[in-house]
């Protein structure tokens, strides 16, 4: 997929653009000593990444929402969400050091708003204030995850997942009664992947 293609299927204004293969650029640059994603991937980036990130916008309730990415790593899909809305606030939480560094060096020098927590997940979630819609791509099993964020779930928060075919039985293995939405998407970008949106009930967590 070409710049060109991505602009047709996702319309953002021709700075924004800019901004986007500048990122492409940046994170070509530091994977070659820090794995942030896989060499294969950067054959085609703008449909395996910023394509892949951009997909969750329609998901998003309201575009200025406080969002937080968990487990942000190459800022995927956090500085996508970041310079498509500007207007939100996006937390990016990184125990990783170096791709901490990456993503401090790729907010300062693309000038998106987004916020860097250098730490686990347990210890920074719970001082973010105002949480609307939490996002992850290719994390950690749905349990897991459910778990990383239990303690700041209400049914103000939308959970937008990257995951794959196997989603289904994910959500099986999640506490009976939880669950008070549920919408599965077939990705654009990945024949393979999903988009789940999740609500949890706040009662089954309080």
């Amino acid at each position: 997929m070409t710049r060109e293609a991505f602009c047709a299927s996702i319309t953002v204004s021709r700075e924004t653009a800019e901004r986007l293969e500048a990122y492409i650029a940046l994170l070509e640059k530091w994977n070659k000593t820090i794995n942030l994603v896989s060499q294969n991937s950067l054959i085609d980036p703008w449909k395996r990444h910023i394509l892949d990130s951009a997909q969750l916008l329609p998901h998003v309730p309201n575009k200025s929402d406080c969002i937080v990415d968990l487990g942000s790593g190459a800022g995927l899909p956090g500085i996508v969400l970041a310079l498509l809305l500007p207007k939100a606030e996006i937390h990016l939480i990184e125990s990783d050091q170096r791709k901490a560094a990456f993503l401090r060096e790729a907010v300062r020098l693309l000038k998106c708003k987004a916020s860097i927590h250098a730490e686990r997940i347990e210890c920074s979630i719970r001082n973010i204030k105002d949480i609307n819609v939490i996002t992850a791509r290719a994390l950690a099993p749905l349990p897991r995850l459910v778990k990383l964020i239990r303690p700041i779930l209400n049914d103000k928060k939308v959970c937008i997942f990257h995951k794959t075919k196997g989603i289904n039985k994910e959500i099986e293995q999640l506490m009976p009664g939880i669950v008070q939405s549920v919408k599965i998407v077939d990705s654009i970008s990945d024949s393979r992947g999903k988009i789940l949106v999740l609500e949890v009930k706040e009662s089954e967590y309080s």
